[in-house]
């Protein structure tokens, strides 16, 4: 081989070599291919009705309101139905059964609701395992002793009688059992209406006091539908409403409000003998008591809870109850 073509083979060798050990240059990334928006973004209804926490509270609100609306009207054409079926049953097993109907079309939304917003049910104000608990029966206590104070606060002004007994014997044993059962029925079915999953949705959304404000306001409202009811029982009705609202936030339940509210309607209605937010119930009653004196101090045809005492004695209860809970247990 001549030098030249040695020389020329070393060359092409040595470039051989030299491109090997040269990196590739550096390429930009492939580019993705394009992808539309909707598959990447929620949908349009996803967003309207669901936020970060589940169930926006507004729909939630607005879906459980409707629903009981209905299921109670359904409940109570179908008990009317019954009613004239049976050509006329008995008043107070009928008013009884109404109540229970509402109480049902008050719990059914939340059940379903339950499972829409995956949540336990406890968080609504009625955990399962605290069910007719301690809570339960110190909310007795409290609300017949609260009842009582009333009473016999006007007793000692004067503008109240007790009377004398107005039944005896299996009559007064058996009104006393159906008060009873209907008071807790009642005490239930307004209080999870309105402090239930009413205020836990609606405190999603404003924040709980502002909650109870618009509910305590709805519930003195209610009682617009009951005969002899005055501007001043409604404003009762709604400063008790904010008291249960207190007992939820500092004990967590409901269970508290459903007590008190059954004994103070036990104790005001069978009891001491007198009107329950303008609703009076002759020849059902304890005693033949009576009021006497200014609307002012009686609550006139309210009742005592019309009565100015009544925002004492509740502002009283409050005071003891916040001392006697300090914490805050609900959210």
């Amino acid at each position: 081989m001549s030098g030249a073509t040695r020389e020329k083979v070393l060359q092409m060798s040595e470039l051989d070599t030299n491109t090997e050990n040269t990196a590739p240059p550096d390429l930009p990334p492939p580019t993705p291919a394009p992808e539309f928006a909707a598959a990447s973004q929620p949908s349009y209804a996803r967003i309207l009705f669901l936020g970060s926490d589940g169930l926006r509270p507004g729909w939630g609100f607005a879906f459980y309101f409707v629903m009981f609306y209905l299921l109670q009207k359904a409940l109570s054409a179908g008990l009317s139905q019954w009613d004239q079926s049976a050509n006329g049953m008995n008043p107070r097993l009928y008013e009884a059964l109404l109540e229970a109907a509402g109480l049902l079309a008050a719990l059914i939304p939340a059940i379903v609701l339950t499972r829409v917003e995956k949540r336990p049910w406890g968080v609504y104000g009625l955990p399962l395992g605290r069910a007719f608990g301690k809570l339960f029966w110190l909310g007795v206590t409290w609300g017949f002793c609260g009842i009582s104070i009333l009473m016999f606060a006007l007793y000692g002004l004067h503008d109240f009688d007790l009377g004398s007994f107005a039944l005896h014997g299996t009559r007064l044993a058996r009104f006393a059992a159906y008060w009873a059962v209907m008071f807790l029925l009642v005490g239930w079915f307004e209080e999870f209406l309105l402090r239930g999953y009413t205020q836990f949705a609606l405190a999603r959304g404003i924040g709980f006091w502002p909650a109870a404000i618009v509910l305590s306001t709805a519930f003195g409202l209610i009682h617009l539908a009951n005969e002899g009811e005055h501007w001043q029982g409604l404003l009762a009705a709604a400063w008790i409403g904010l008291f249960f609202c207190l007992t939820l936030r500092r004990t967590g339940s409901l269970w508290f409000a459903v007590g008190f509210h059954a004994a103070w309607d036990w104790g005001e209605t069978f009891v001491y003998s007198v009107p329950d937010s303008g609703m009076v119930y002759p020849r059902q009653q304890l005693l033949s008591s009576s009021l006497h004196g200014s609307s002012w101090l009686t609550g006139g045809t309210v009742g005592p809870e019309g009565s100015v005492l009544c925002f004492v004695v509740i502002a009283l209860i409050w005071f003891v109850f916040d001392r006697a809970y300090p914490r805050v247990r609900k959210p």
